[in-house]
């Protein structure tokens, strides 16, 4: 059976990517201090125990899901980690433990989401909790300011960023209203000398949305989920439409708030001014990053230095957003691009699954999760190299950071359940063709 054939595949792959994993953390030490690791047998049977635990969990709960996902994320998730404990070894200990409670979320997820489309009927509960969790760190004795972004909340010993829990929320209440409104956006009414945008009144969700990114980009100083936020609903309402004038009108209204924001605050001005000439202020605090990140890209050349042979430390924040700077020092090229290579495989099956998908809202919440992905990775990879400006988000799977490896579990585990939900209708129309044939 196909089940059988895709979760053997899914096994296969996993041990492939523990072996890569362990060859990966043993060459980072040995490059490092010239002895093989002591933890090395323990640190192979934690890679492994984990992930076939994850495995299990989708060869019962979900056996009919996509094989590729779960190996991919996994792979990123071992790669981000070998750098982790490269750069910061309490870190690392602090990042198995994340890695471990994600892949806990994402078993729960499985087990608790039996259809993803149920959780249409809690549209306005998810929207409340997306907005409530967005805002939450503006709430005075509660948020928490690191790094020059308020994006933190702390109770007690806890510190985690309720915007990557946000992402997910929104993403549910978008797919839900846009199934429902669907109708309704795609019609051309307005203007009327030439429509080519819905009456207004129904506009009202695009204003909300836009309205919350400059919220985040201005109060909370973070340019980066408020890109994110923005363009999550612009790409869904696209999909749910197919209405190329929304593309346009949604790049058109970030653009002016970006602009309106660059004009009125310091902390957008500096982003900006930086992005543009990183040479004004080589030792200022966003000039300094960007520049370490590209002599690093650059010394790691085609090959690499090696792994535990280059210098990421020079990078301020390599264990976090310049990651990527610091596996294209060490991998080079080659290894920088196996890393993209993997991201553009996991928004392919995404994807595949959001075109497979049966009822329009598992369609839009595939596409919407993937989207995530997707614009995640392209706003962190063009801040590193300077195609946009610098931001604050995280590598999906490989930057450090436990809310945001919750939150990607979660979200996987959402993508998995959807896959196996459409395999399974498949399976049934087969049978159905078959049984009227014979």
């Amino acid at each position: 059976m196909i089940e059988r054939l895709r979760r053997n595949s899914e096994l296969s792959l996993i041990l492939l990517g523990s072996a890569i994993a362990v060859g990966a953390y043993t060459l980072a030490t040995l490059g490092t201090t010239a002895s093989i690791p002591a933890d090395i047998g323990p640190f192979f049977a934690v890679i492994i125990a984990l992930f076939l635990a994850a495995h299990a969990a989708v060869r019962r709960l979900a056996p009919g899901a996509d094989g590729m996902l779960l190996p991919l994320a996994g792979l990123l998730n071992a790669i981000g980690y070998v750098f982790i404990a490269r750069l910061d070894k309490d870190l690392a200990g602090l990042q198995s433990l994340w890695t471990a409670l994600g892949i806990g979320a994402f078993i729960v997820t499985l087990a608790f989401v039996r259809r993803a489309r149920d959780l249409e009927r809690y549209r306005y509960t998810f929207l409340v909790g997306g907005i409530a969790m967005l805002l939450l760190p503006l709430v005075p004795g509660v948020g928490r300011q690191i790094n020059g972004a308020r994006i933190w909340v702390s109770f007690g010993p806890v510190n985690f960023q309720p915007g990557e829990f946000a992402k997910i929320a929104l993403a549910v209440f978008f797919a839900a209203y846009l199934v429902e409104k669907r109708e309704l956006l795609s019609m051309a009414s307005w203007p009327r000398f030439r429509p080519v945008l819905p009456d207004p009144k129904h506009l009202g969700p695009v204003l909300v949305a836009w309205a919350l990114s400059l919220v985040v980009m201005t109060t909370q100083k973070d340019l980066g989920s408020s890109l994110l936020f923005f363009a999550l609903f612009v790409v869904m309402l696209w999909v749910a439409t197919q209405r190329g004038a929304y593309l346009i009108v949604g790049l058109g209204l970030f653009a002016a708030g970006s602009f309106i924001a660059w004009q009125t605050f310091a902390h957008v001005q500096q982003r900006i001014d930086s992005w543009v000439n990183p040479w004004a202020d080589p030792t200022g605090p966003g000039g300094f990053q960007i520049l370490q990140g590209w002599f690093a890209m650059a010394d790691g050349g085609i090959a690499g230095s090696g792994l535990g042979l280059g210098t990421p430390t020079r990078i301020p924040e390599a264990k976090n957003d310049f990651i990527f700077a610091a596996i294209g020092e060490e991998l080079g090229l080659l290894g920088a691009t196996a890393v993209l290579v993997a991201f553009l495989l996991t928004i392919g099956a995404g994807l595949r699954i959001a075109l497979r998908a049966e009822t329009r809202f598992d369609k839009l919440l595939a596409a919407g999760i993937t989207a995530l992905f997707g614009i995640q990775t392209f706003i962190i990879i063009g801040g590193v190299t300077r195609l946009l400006p610098l931001t604050g988000v995280t590598l999906p799977f490989v930057s450090y950071g436990g809310s945001s490896l919750l939150a990607n579990y979660v979200a996987l585990g959402l993508l998995m359940r959807i896959s196996d939900e459409s395999h399974r209708k498949e399976r049934e129309a087969e049978r159905v063709r078959a049984m009227a044939a014979s």
